[in-house]
């Protein structure tokens, strides 16, 4: 489910950032849960890892169509991974708005170029840079 074959035996030490992303998310689901729980799980990645994991995602959502809170603070990630959007404003931390996500599946990196994509993207970067300003005052 995670392209790891080849790598049954090994030990985190000799596995990358991204497989080590990669044994996390198979970790999560193998206990077979309603929902499962990420909170920034590709952050720390470099740009192309990034985007394979973020295909990894929606490819193994759409065959397990399990529940997932996705935490990030990349916008553009948001939009491609979600179906809702919860933006939250800063301290205290509260909903400011619920965006539905109505983009077409299968989705990929190409999906970023979708003019719909754009929209949803400006809109929630709106939001955010006006909480921003007003953090700021």
């Amino acid at each position: 489910m995670v392209n790891l074959e080849g790598f049954e035996d090994s030990f985190p030490k000799g596995l990358s950032g991204g497989m080590k992303q990669r044994v996390a998310i198979a970790r999560g689901y193998a206990v077979a849960p309603d929902v499962l729980l990420m909170d920034e799980p590709f952050g720390a990645l470099d740009a192309q890892t990034r985007a394979q994991l973020q295909e990894d995602l929606l490819r193994t959502w759409q065959n397990e169509r399990k529940t997932i809170l996705f935490i990030t603070h990349d916008v553009d990630e948001a939009v491609l991974l979600s179906t809702k959007v919860v933006i939250m404003s800063a301290r205290p931390g509260r909903i400011k708005e619920i965006i539905p996500i109505d983009l077409p599946y299968p989705r990929n990196q190409a999906s970023k170029l979708d003019p719909k994509f754009l929209e949803y993207r400006n809109y929630i970067w709106d939001i955010v840079y006006k909480m921003y300003l007003e953090v700021r005052k």
